[in-house]
């Protein structure tokens, strides 16, 4: 339950911080077979597509850290189901926003990118 509101929290300010910065959100919490995305946006003429990850203690490392390889594959593929919905393909690309305990969240543009 804890994590859960953490996690709610994280997406809130997230969320709060990348619309003060000018984005457009589109969606939150868009889910599909393939994976989550916690928020997609549009900042111009881009949609992008963001993870939001916190950290309430550092003993598995840093929020930032916490998007593996295998995180980032999910994101592509949920991303991928969700431009399939879209009549033409925008350029697109893949931020994070890190919440480690104590910290101010820290805005990752281009976190990763589609390799497939």
């Amino acid at each position: 339950m804890l994590k859960q509101l953490l996690g709610k929290f994280a997406e809130n300010r997230a969320e709060r911080m990348l619309a003060e910065a000018g984005l457009s959100i589109l969606q939150r919490n868009y889910r599909c077979r393939q994976g989550e995305i916690d928020l997609i946006a549009r900042d111009g003429d881009t949609l992008v597509f963001v993870e939001v990850r916190s950290r309430s203690r550092q003993d598995y490392g840093s929020a930032a850290e916490s998007i593996t390889s295998t995180k980032q594959r999910r994101i592509i593929a949920a991303a991928r189901h969700y431009l399939a919905t879209l009549p033409r393909m925008p350029a697109c690309r893949f931020d994070a926003v890190t919440l480690d305990a104590g910290a101010e969240p820290v805005w990752i543009k281009s976190a990763f990118e589609d390799v497939g």
